[in-house]
């Protein structure tokens, strides 16, 4: 449908259903999910809007109460929705926050009485930025990892050695290893990877974008590769393909101790017959919507 869109590594609809995985694990088990309360406290946008049909589909599936509670741009101001939510006592707060509305929600929440160890977050709300300036509030809280959370690998000794011991680093020596930075580590290895694999194909010279989004949809590293790279311990193997631009639907759970992210889970993998359906609907009506003729990838080398 989407050439040029490559959501790599995870979508918000496969995180909806890793998070509630996770729950289910805490809980002692999916059966345990029946009658539970799930609220999603949302960034009033397309992105905050983006888990709720995986997760309506995941309350059907597993009889859980599911709300969806909206925040308005920039998200400072939240007496009103955790007025509601110390009303109704859900089981579980998810927070699909972004920027300030994340440590804001922190904190009405330690005002509210509200547990941060029954809050998760996807990983746009789980980075040091938005758990420091909540301070103690903070303490418990978890969020999902987009592969990477905090934390240094062997690629890190190399960027020290290499760039930074040699004035040569772009960014914060001392934010090397947090969340932010490893994502944007991730994210660089992969679209160098993606153009690596293309000039395999087309040559060692400057390529078209066709070009690229070629190499990208070819995109597969292995354990051994991503060990060679330096990123041993910090992702799963990514393949990628025409029909699938996410290349890898797995994630953990990290925890903020009041210093530090801590990893508390195993791998997850989203479960696809929970996904594709949402992802093959979806796609089918914005097509119909926009006049799209859907990709034939049978037909792509």
């Amino acid at each position: 449908m989407f050439k040029w869109n490559f959501p790599l590594l995870s979508t918000y609809w496969s995180a909806a259903d890793i998070v509630v995985q996770h729950i289910a694990k805490e809980i002692g088990g999916a059966d345990k999910l029946s009658g539970k309360k799930i609220a999603l406290l949302f960034h009033d946008s397309p992105f905050g809007k983006e888990p709720i049909p995986a997760l309506l589909a995941l309350a059907h599936k597993y009889q859980f109460q599911f709300r969806s509670i909206p925040v308005p741009h920039p998200g400072i101001e939240q007496e009103p929705q955790w007025r509601s939510i110390r009303q109704d006592l859900p089981d579980y707060v998810l927070l699909w926050g972004w920027g300030v509305m994340n440590s804001a929600a922190l904190k009405h929440a330690a005002i509210a009485g509200y547990p941060r160890e029954r809050m998760i977050g996807v990983w746009w709300s789980g980075s040091e930025a938005d758990v420091r300036p909540a301070a103690d509030a903070a303490k418990g809280y978890k969020a999902l990892m987009l592969q990477d959370g905090s934390g240094k690998v062997a690629v890190h000794g190399a960027l020290e050695r290499y760039l930074y011991a040699k004035g040569r680093g772009s960014g914060k020596g001392d934010e090397i290893g947090q969340v932010l930075y490893n994502r944007g580590l991730v994210g660089s290895m992969l679209g160098v990877e993606g153009i690596r694999k293309a000039q395999e194909k087309f040559g060692k010279k400057p390529l078209t974008g066709e070009q690229v989004r070629w190499g990208l949809e070819h995109l597969e590293l292995d354990t051994a590769r991503i060990n060679e790279l330096g990123f041993e311990g910090m992702m799963r193997p990514v393949k990628v393909s025409c029909a699938d631009h996410e290349g890898a639907r797995t994630s953990r759970i990290q925890q903020w101790d009041g210093s530090a992210w801590k990893v508390i889970s195993d791998w997850y993998t989203a479960d696809e017959s929970v996904t594709e359906p949402i992802v093959k609907e979806m796609a089918a009506k914005y097509a119909a919507e926009k006049r799209i003729t859907p990709r034939d990838c049978s037909k792509e080398s």
